[in-house]
This record gives structure tokens, sequence and C-alpha cells, in this order.
């Protein structure tokens, strides 16, 4: 009997649970309406004021925000981002977007909303810094790769002792001048790119910060001595760095590297030429143009934030490319080539260094059509004998 009695009870229950599953759910309590005006069941912050048809409606709920939560500024920052211009103490001439704390959202063709400060962000930290790493990385190897693999270009013949002035004192000048500056800015401006993944995590936050505070300082100085001294190189070396006969060629055999043997050129090569006209010039007017841009040197140029970001990556990705050209400047006229570093030291060649490097403008010099000796100053080393033709 007591058998009975429990599995009545059981089927009761089993029963009564089965039906509350198919009933339908209530609806649960509703909220009372909220005083500032929001909308029943929902908070007065997920409710966007239509003010089209109640104009007063922000400003109430605004004003009872400001009693409930007086520290709540939700309002105002939602403004900020959306771009609103407000006040600031800092005068329209100085800062004509003082009143904006933060850029506004843009759409860019083929991508979603994104505020313009954050779409610079990306392209600095997604493109410029992986993507110019990457080159000067590969642009280092490669030329380690071929140092290592052939070595550093000799010259065949045996030295005569006989010298030949390549470059004049103002000439040397002008392009150390120009070289120390230039390498300045390429260490500093390196480590101001890279230095936050690379030295941040050696140095420690507050030493990699005085680093970088110095060297941002040093960069803005010297680059407007860059500008003067890259103008005083280009005036200076152009003469000699038109198109000549026998560059085509040059470039064709790739001046010799593999071959072996340097196909004839005059006082400057086609190599050289490259690395004047697209390295010098081309390259060095962008990256003139957009550091003074950058160090607010252009005279009656309004610099929004906007400007100053597109100056960035213009001059970011003109440097990179620069750098990435000077690489192979640098190392041939050092250890890439036997004799070379030697001109620019101290201005003279041998001339067997001028015969099998730039064979024309060697026979030019022995035929008299240039002086071996353009300057008035006396030899660097009595001991030398200068070739007068």
């Amino acid at each position: 009997m007591r058998a009975w009695i429990a599995l009545i009870f059981i089927a009761l229950g089993a029963g009564s649970v089965a039906f509350a599953q198919e009933q339908p759910r209530k609806p649960a309590a509703q909220a009372p309406p909220s005083s500032g005006g929001g909308i029943q069941g929902q908070s007065i912050f997920d409710v966007k004021p239509d003010a089209s048809s109640d104009p007063g409606y922000e400003k109430q709920t605004n004003a009872e925000r400001a009693k409930v939560q007086p520290l709540n500024n939700a309002p105002m920052w939602r403004q900020v981002g959306a771009g609103v211009t407000g006040t600031s103490s800092l005068p329209k001439s100085e800062a004509p977007e003082a009143g904006n704390l933060i850029q506004p959202f843009v759409q860019y063709p083929g991508s979603r909303l994104t505020n313009a400060g954050e779409a610079w962000r990306q392209v600095r930290n997604n493109w410029l810094i992986p993507y110019g790493g990457s080159l000067l990385l590969i642009v280092v190897l490669a030329l380690g790769l071929y140092y290592f693999s052939k070595g550093s270009i000799k010259t065949h013949g045996a030295a005569t002792n006989r010298k030949i002035e390549r470059f004049t004192p103002f000439e040397r000048a002008a392009h150390w001048s120009n070289a120390i500056a230039f390498v300045t800015l390429a260490v500093s401006g390196v480590i101001l790119a890279f230095g936050k993944f690379l030295l941040l995590p050696i140095l420690g936050a507050s030493l990699f910060g005085w680093l970088a505070y110095a060297l941002k300082n040093l960069h803005n100085f010297v680059g407007p001595l860059f500008v003067v001294s890259l103008v005083i190189v280009f005036f200076t070396f152009i003469r000699d760095n038109w198109p000549q006969k026998g560059d085509i060629n040059w470039l064709r055999k790739g001046g010799g590297l593999f071959s072996g043997h340097e196909p004839p050129s005059n006082r400057f090569n086609a190599g050289e030429k490259l690395v004047f006209w697209g390295g010098v010039f081309f390259l060095g007017l962008i990256v003139v143009g957009s550091g003074l841009v950058l160090d607010k040197l252009l005279p009656g140029l309004i610099y929004e934030r906007g400007t100053m970001q597109i100056a960035h990556m213009v001059h970011a990705s003109a440097t990179v490319l620069m750098m990435a050209m000077f690489l192979g400047h640098i190392y041939l006229g050092t250890i890439g080539m036997e004799g070379a570093y030697r001109g620019m030291k101290t201005g003279y060649v041998d001339e067997a260094w001028a015969r099998e490097h730039h064979e024309w403008w060697f026979d030019d010099v022995k035929a008299g059509k240039i002086p071996a000796q353009r300057s008035t100053e006396l030899s660097v080393n009595p001991s030398i004998q200068i070739n007068r033709v």
C-alpha cells in the first residue's frame, strides 16, 4: 500500500514539472517609469534623445543625471568623441584645434568608420614600423652577405704613388657636414621609431624615456642643419652628376660588382648618380619638406593634427627609402671598396684607382681637360707626388 502511495506522489510531481515547462513564461514586473523621461524599463543612458521631437528632452535628462550622478560626464565625453568644438585657453592662432580634444570619426574608402587619430596609429604600427624595419634589415643583411662572400672591391693594378685630387677641401667639407647630420638623424630616428620594441624592454621605461626625449630634441635641432648641408651638396656636385655616355651600360652590367671588372665611367658612375638624383634630390625634397612641417617651420601653413599625421607618414616612408639607398653608398664608400674612403678623407686617389674605377675621368685628367689638382692647397703629404699634367 505504501509503495502505491509513493508511486502516486512521484507521478503527480513529474506531471507538475512537465506542466510548468509547457506554460509560457510570464513577463517580469516592469520598472516604474523613470523620472528623467526615459523609456519604461530602460536607463536614461541607454536612450538617445530625439532632439527633433522633443527639444527639451536632452536638457531635462542631463539635469536629472546631474542630481542623481553629479560626477557623471558621459554626455560631455560623447560630444568630445563626436568632434564637437568646445572652448580652450589656448589661442586659435597657435592651436587651431585646441577646442577639439579628440579627432572626429571618418569613413575612409573601403574601411569602417574610424577615428582619424586611431587610423594614423594603425598605419604607423601595422605598416610603417614592420615594413620599414624589414626593408632596412634586408639591406643590411644583403650587404653583409655580399661582403663576407666577395669581400671589398680591390684595386687590381699596383699603386703608382702619383695622386690625383678627386675632391677639393670645400667638397669634402660639404660632404662630411651632410654625412654627419644624416647619420645623426638616421640613428635618432631609428631609435625613436623602433626603440619601443627593441630598447624599452632592456633599458626600462625611465632610462628609455630620457633617451627618447634627448634624441627627439637632437633630431629636431639637427634637421634644419641637414637641410642646409643637403642644399650645398646638391649645388656642389650637380655639375658632374648629369647623365653621360656609358651610364646605361654601367647599370646594365651592375657596375661590375659580380663580374669583377668595373665598366668605364666618368667622375661619378651611374650608381652614384642614382644616389644623387634619387636620394639627395627626389627623396631629399620629400624628407626636407615633411620634416619642416613636423618642425612647424613652414610659414603660412595651418598645423592641424591631420596635417601633422600625413607629414609624419610621408616623412617616415621617405626616410626609410633614403636610409636604404644611402646604406649602399656608405658601404661602398667605406669597407666595400678599397681606396674610396681615403679619397673622401684626404681628397686624393692614386692613378691606379682612378684608372680602374673611373676610367673616362682619368683619361680626361691625363688629357688635361680636368686639372689633376683643382685646389690651391699644398699636398696633404709632401712625399706624395701630384700628377701635374
